[in-house]
């Protein structure tokens, strides 16, 4: 079995940690609505105005 040579230091072990936030920080791609416009996620229905792919999916107030 493989056994580390050396002990890994507190920053060294924190920076590995760390990526996994530095990753949810970065911008989200968002896509504009055909229909209203307003900025979404890609492949999800509006919840604006609650069209998708040109179909009314949800009624909105």
């Amino acid at each position: 079995m493989a056994v580390p040579k050396r002990k890994t230091s507190r920053w060294r072990r924190d920076q590995r940690r760390a990526q996994n936030f530095f990753a949810k920080l970065k911008a989200t791609s968002l896509a504009s609505c055909p229909n209203c416009g307003e900025m979404i996620l890609p492949h999800r229905v509006c919840p604006y105005c609650g069209y998708y792919k040109g179909r009314q999916i949800l009624d909105t107030l």
